[in-house]
């Protein structure tokens, strides 16, 4: 009997604990159904900071001139226009090689000022309030949404669709917007980047 019941408790263990899991599910949005994205590309007066670790000298702020270039200490005129961060980050840390060893370079963009209008985001359509915004970084198809005052009585809010510009070349993607604001299905809510335009149709009557 002694036997029985030991391994009657050993059987019911697991099932018991399985029942009683309370770790909350993870809601994960697939890589695969994310829009492309694209690099920022450094534009004339963008004002950039390039940091060299434990180089404060070598380190400076600063607007890109009107023919692209920044001047840097020690290296003189470096080309940003034109190229993304790491790609000027990587230009100078070449020739800071020459003189230092191993530079450790970072590069970021701390105004924009060439792409303002190429970096806002734009909703439009059946929306409380069409609206055209600065791109922030991580900001999404819902931030937008929220940020135009929600959806009208009047949107067809799962026919919502994300236009991208990318190569010259404009693409299309479909936004359950539905899901997302009341179902909490985010396989759609994509993080937005510079120059994307959501357009809420309203509905068929």
């Amino acid at each position: 009997m002694f036997l029985f019941r030991s391994v009657l408790f050993i059987v019911l263990l697991p099932l018991f604990s399985f029942g009683c899991t309370t770790t909350p599910p993870v809601a994960v949005v697939p890589e695969e159904n994310m829009p492309p994205a694209t690099e920022y590309h450094i534009g004339i007066d963008d004002v950039i900071a390039v940091s060299v670790w434990r180089n404060a000298e070598l380190s400076v702020t600063g607007p890109v001139r009107p023919d692209g270039k920044i001047t840097m200490p020690i290296i003189g005129d470096v080309q940003a226009g034109g190229k993304t961060p790491e790609q000027v980050a990587a230009s100078i840390r070449e020739k800071l090689g020459e003189y230092i060893r191993d530079p450790q370079v970072a590069v970021s963009v701390v105004e924009l000022v060439s792409h303002t209008y190429l970096t806002r985001v734009r909703v439009t359509g059946a929306v409380t309030q069409p609206i055209s915004i600065s791109h922030r970084p991580g900001m999404t198809v819902l931030d937008a949404i929220l940020a135009a005052g929600g959806v009208t009585e009047f949107a067809a809010s799962n026919r919502t669709t994300l236009y991208r510009k990318q190569a010259e070349k404009s693409q299309a993607f479909p936004v359950y917007l539905k899901k997302i604001l009341y179902q909490g299905e985010l396989d759609t809510n994509y993080e937005l980047m510079p120059g994307d335009i959501i357009s809420v149709p309203e509905r068929r009557f």
